[in-house]
């Protein structure tokens, strides 16, 4: 009698035990937004979630994560004058792409570049850190392929330097990480990369410098969040690429690179943000 009350003592006890047991090795399942996600967890070096992950798909301006890396590796100086490259100043404004603020033909220097590849991505520095360093964008391209070639970015090709739609232009959420993972290690890259605003040298055109802001810190003061922090990001658009965000963050002293690809888009004026929903979730489930 003992032992069957016993039992009928324990049996709850286990019951709830394999719940518990069987909730841990379920994973949740989680909709994202966005077509291809990666998280991984910079601090401990390892992958935390992914979707899609390998999938080939555009990246629109996160193009300029790679941009922005070979040009630090190729400069010597960053205080050095590098014009803007007028010709192709003009092709972009009649593409209607994103732009820093700097003037065809205007005299900065490679830093201002950097800051207006980065932070405003705007396509006029892009293209004109690519001539000043190799002489046409065509010839910077291939630095950009052979160093995905040597960080073994298998699903990442390039055809130009300032992410516009073009066809055999694709990378993919875990190949964006870790490219990104392996840029934050120069300390340049992530001083720019985790900048907030910046204003250019003054120029004769530009008598009090050019005004920049990061796409994402001005997208994220829109929204709310506490618990971590986002210290730096990319984002980048286009038709075909949809919204694509790359961004490093902070939460319980660990840092965590986030890059999701191909979130919906629609209407320029009033963005779905699908890419900023995606992150926020994520950095909130950790």
């Amino acid at each position: 009698m003992k032992r069957k009350n016993l039992l009928y003592l324990l049996l709850p006890i286990l019951l709830v035990a394999l719940i518990l047991a069987v909730r841990k090795q379920t994973k949740e399942v989680v909709e994202y937004n966005s077509k291809a996600v990666y998280v991984y967890n910079l601090t401990d070096d390892k992958e935390i979630t992914s979707y899609n992950e390998n999938e080939k798909l555009p990246m629109a301006s996160l193009t300029k994560i790679m941009t922005c890396l070979v040009s630090l590796e190729s400069i010597d100086d960053l205080g050095a004058f590098a014009p803007v490259d007028t010709e192709s100043y003009q092709r972009l404004v009649k593409e209607n792409a994103s732009m820093a603020g700097f003037f065809g033909g205007e005299t900065t220097t490679y830093r201002d570049l950097l800051y207006g590849a980065m932070l405003p991505s705007g396509g006029e520095a892009s293209d004109s850190l690519a001539i000043n360093i190799s002489g046409s964008i065509l010839e910077f391209v291939e630095l950009m392929n052979k160093k995905a070639q040597e960080l073994d970015l298998k699903n990442t090709h390039f055809q130009n330097v300032d992410g516009m739609d073009e066809p055999g232009h694709y990378s993919s959420a875990k190949d964006i990480a870790m490219l990104l993972k392996y840029a934050l290690d120069d300390v340049d890259f992530r001083a720019i990369f985790t900048k907030k605003e910046y204003v250019s040298t003054h120029t004769a055109d530009h008598p009090e410098g050019v005004y920049m802001q990061s796409t994402v810190f001005r997208h994220l003061a829109d929204y709310t969040y506490e618990g971590f922090e986002i210290i730096g990001g990319k984002s980048g658009t286009t038709d075909k690429a949809g919204l694509c965000w790359a961004t490093l963050s902070s939460k319980n002293g660990k840092e965590y690179i986030i890059v999701t690809l191909g979130a919906p888009y629609e209407d320029i004026d009033n963005p779905d943000d699908g890419q900023i929903k995606d992150t926020l979730n994520i950095l909130e489930r950790l």
